[in-house]
């Protein structure tokens, strides 16, 4: 049975480095979480306090209603994949995937149709007797996904399973874990610094930096609205510009281009506006620009405009919605829907935007 996960006010340090500076979520019982940043953010830290790896400076964590902070990690009921997949080199298949129902002490009888229902399932059942020499990076991760899942922990953590393989490789791999995840239903929590893998396959997204949370919230979310400029320009692409508010959510683009957006706060000042490459379009009025150059990737147009204060922007313009093409020296003009966009405080860095 799975588990929801409750951390509240986690902290981690190295002596005087604080890793974790008082992070709280909820995770709930079947989701599929995923923890997403840059390198050193603490999410792999935060990963292994809850596996009961590392050592807990501060906070609670509960599985459910049972608090696990003095609980070592062999009684935490976890299962765990790692990024170098740790499985025994000297043991086949089947008995990697069978080692940790034999830690459990499940009876012999039911150990060979679990172990076979779950080769099955990750789609390695005639592999059964190979060594894991003998596999692929892709079929080794699947031995340890297997191993993983057999065990039915009411939690299964990963982390970043999936960064040894090539690109190809990792798609189809990525979509097989969700699968997996959908069909058992175990509470999972998911370490990445690769923002496409956590849009594909996570219910929601916690984004880190420098151990704190900076957003948590769906892909759709974490994607259309960014919190703050770190999340908007962690997850895909942003074009930042400076602006100034004025009252009634009027904003003034260096002085090129006005716009009224919807705002949540009577901030007034200095902001900065964030617009993904696709959320810009050209108009017959907007921001004046020079298109720099164009590059063609099937689906749709990637633009370079630079505009007259010398910033480059970046717009996708999508071949399905255009039959022209805009030539390198063209003079144009770039608009956006002020409901989609986001912009925040110069000084805070909060969103002013609903």
């Amino acid at each position: 049975m799975s588990n929801a996960v409750i951390i509240n006010n986690a902290v981690k340090k190295y002596g005087d480095f604080i890793a974790l500076k008082g992070v709280s979520l909820n995770i709930k019982e079947g989701e599929f979480f995923t923890l997403l940043g840059p390198s050193g953010c603490g999410k792999t830290t935060l990963l292994r306090m809850i596996a009961g790896f590392n050592s807990i400076e501060g906070g609670e964590f509960y599985f459910g209603d049972k608090l696990i902070n003095a609980v070592p990690a062999h009684k935490r009921d976890i299962g765990m994949v790692f990024q170098n997949y740790a499985i025994f080199p000297h043991l086949t298949v089947e008995e990697n995937v069978a080692y940790g129902l034999k830690a459990r002490h499940v009876p012999k009888a039911e150990i060979g149709p679990r172990v076979a229902e779950a080769l099955e399932l990750v789609q390695i059942a005639h592999l059964a007797k190979r060594k894991p020499n003998e596999l692929s990076g892709g079929q080794q991760q699947r031995v340890a996904l297997a191993r993983a899942f057999v065990i039915e922990p009411s939690v299964l953590l990963m982390d970043e399973p999936l960064s040894n393989l090539d690109a190809k490789l990792r798609v189809q791999m990525r979509t097989v874990i969700k699968k997996l995840q959908r069909k058992l239903g175990i509470t999972t929590i998911y370490v990445t610094h690769d923002q496409e893998e956590a849009l594909a396959i996570s219910d929601r997204i916690a984004v880190m930096k420098d151990g704190v949370i900076m957003q948590c919230g769906t892909p759709t979310e974490i994607y259309a609205k960014p919190q703050n400029p770190f999340v908007a320009g962690f997850i895909g692409v942003s074009n930042f510009l400076d602006c100034e508010v004025s009252r009634g959510g009027v904003v003034d683009i260096k002085g090129e281009f006005k716009v009224t957006v919807p705002v949540q706060s009577d901030y007034t000042g200095p902001a900065k506006l964030s617009a993904r490459p696709e959320q810009l379009f050209f108009a017959k009025e907007g921001m004046p620009g020079t298109v720099q150059f164009s590059t063609f990737l099937g689906d749709f147009i990637e633009y370079e405009v630079q505009l007259n204060d010398g910033q480059n922007l970046i717009v996708n313009e999508y071949t399905k919605d255009t039959t022209e093409r805009h030539e390198a020296g063209e003079k144009v003009f770039l608009n956006f829907d002020p409901t989609r966009i986001s912009v925040y405080r110069a000084d805070t860095e909060e969103v002013i935007t609903c």
